[in-house]
């Protein structure tokens, strides 16, 4: 695990965290302010390598594959051996068959037979060779099951994916916070400076002043606030990736590229059809679902086994047995299945006719959902452009109202109020960038191909 943490993120820091002899030394570097770069790529194979979620999928996979096995199972032969030790109480032992003296006579063996134990050993081995094809088709709907749960497993680890790719994004926008608001603070405070000068000269109100220092502590919070969050995206991503020990991230900001041509809904729609991994289960679950019913209707068959065995018996004073070995056909058939299989068939047509409403419910559902994320999608992209254009606007503005305050054409309110706004348009036009590929990433897990585009493939 530690080399591919080398050969993944490329930094020995990543290594030290995951070390559980190094836990210390992790709590060190955060204190440090130490932080580690963490590539997206990287966050995704992480959660996915290590969410709960996924392992219990990927268990309910192997329990399906087992019972493949299990169906698979029931086409060898039952071989079963018992054995048994008896005391009797002296039963009355009669026997009919004529048995042979030493004088050559004949004599019938009577009651004058002791027996006070008797012991026997059985062996029975039978061969199924037609079972009313239940064998077959429970095989076939145990096999479509398993690629049920397969897909599951599958649409599943999208989910991983898409939650990796937000807390990834709210870890780069709660980064991209901390920049502009330390940045915006540093101006404050050469500002709270410049009126300090001009208040003690007698150039300022010291009214103005006091704003221009309120400003700063209020500023000052949203830092703090803005650090919580931080590190509060920290620890929710340490999480994903399978660190419980506080550390430091630090996101790509190349992570969140915007492609240049996006389709229409139309054409996702055609995608989802033909990706969409819970649809694709519940596919193989239909077919499931008529293979069972198929093996139901197997019980109306009668059953016909090879069948095989040998015996042997020891009472004492009276019989010895060995040797007897059997071999034969045998044929079976349970009249109940008459009259009790008709209500299974009805339970399992019901189950199927369940399914296909479910169905034609998730292929609606598919419908709206993809539309929705693509109207959420180009929403994202629109405001990117207004958020660039509001950039602009506030930074004008600004401009003008430092102009005017100089000229003394404009209050301090009004140079602070400019000064915030072009703060938060620079605070909007990061999100916004943020946003409009993380709704693009939605886009491709509501089509079923987002894991494909993260590269993972198994």
């Amino acid at each position: 695990m530690k080399t591919n943490l080398y050969k993944i993120l490329g930094v020995s820091a990543v290594v030290i965290m995951l070390s559980q002899s190094n836990l210390a030394t992790a709590r060190e570097d955060r204190a440090a302010g130490i932080k580690v770069p963490l590539p997206l790529d990287s966050a995704i194979s992480y959660s996915v390598r290590n969410s709960r979620h996924l392992q219990l999928s990927y268990a309910k996979t192997a329990e399906a594959v087992a019972n493949v096995h299990e169906m698979k199972d029931n086409r060898l032969p039952e071989f079963k051996v018992s054995g048994s030790y008896l005391r009797l109480n002296s039963p009355d032992v009669s026997l009919k068959v004529k048995l042979g003296s030493s004088s050559g006579g004949e004599q019938t063996q009577g009651s004058a037979v002791k027996v006070e134990q008797a012991a026997y050993g059985l062996a029975n081995l039978s061969l199924p060779l037609f079972s009313g094809f239940r064998i077959k088709y429970g095989i076939e709907s145990a096999n479509y099951l398993e690629k049920a749960a397969r897909y599951d497993a599958e649409n599943d680890k999208e989910e991983v994916v898409l939650n990796t790719i937000n807390a990834y994004g709210n870890l780069f926008k709660s980064m991209k916070t901390i920049e502009l608001i330390e940045q915006s603070l540093v101006q404050q405070q050469q500002r709270v400076t410049e009126f300090s000068n001009l208040e003690q000269n007698g150039l300022m109100a010291r009214n103005d002043l006091l704003k221009a220092r309120l400003q700063q502590s209020n500023i000052e919070l949203t830092l703090l606030d803005a650090q919580n969050n931080y590190n509060i995206a920290c620890i929710n991503m340490g999480l994903m990736l399978g660190i419980k020990d506080p550390a430091s991230f630090v996101a790509d900001s190349n992570a969140f590229a915007i492609p240049a041509e996006s389709g229409n809904a139309n054409q996702w729609e055609e995608i989802a059809l033909k990706n969409r991994k819970d649809l694709s289960a519940i596919a193989y679950r239909k077919a499931a679902s008529g293979a069972y019913i198929k093996s139901i209707k197997g019980e109306y068959y009668p059953g016909l086994a090879v069948t095989g065995g040998y015996i042997a018996a020891d009472v004492p004073n009276l019989l010895t047995l060995t040797n007897a070995l059997n071999l034969g056909i045998g044929l079976q058939y349970n009249m109940s299945s008459l009259w009790k299989t008709g209500a299974k068939l009805d339970v399992a047509k019901a189950r199927l006719h369940q399914l296909e409403a479910n169905e034609g419910m998730m292929t609606d559902q598919l419908h709206l959902q993809i539309n929705q994320t693509y109207e959420n999608y180009l929403l994202s992209m629109c405001k990117i452009e207004v958020y660039a254009k509001a950039i602009e606007q506030a930074t004008e503005n600004y401009r003008i109202s430092r102009n005017k305050y100089e000229n003394n054409l404009v209050t301090t309110t009004d140079l602070l109020e400019a000064d915030i706004a072009q703060l938060q348009s620079r605070l909007n036009f990061a999100f916004a960038k943020v946003d409009a590929a993380i709704a693009y990433k939605k886009l491709q897990q509501t089509a079923g191909v987002l894991t494909e585009a993260a590269g993972l493939f198994k």
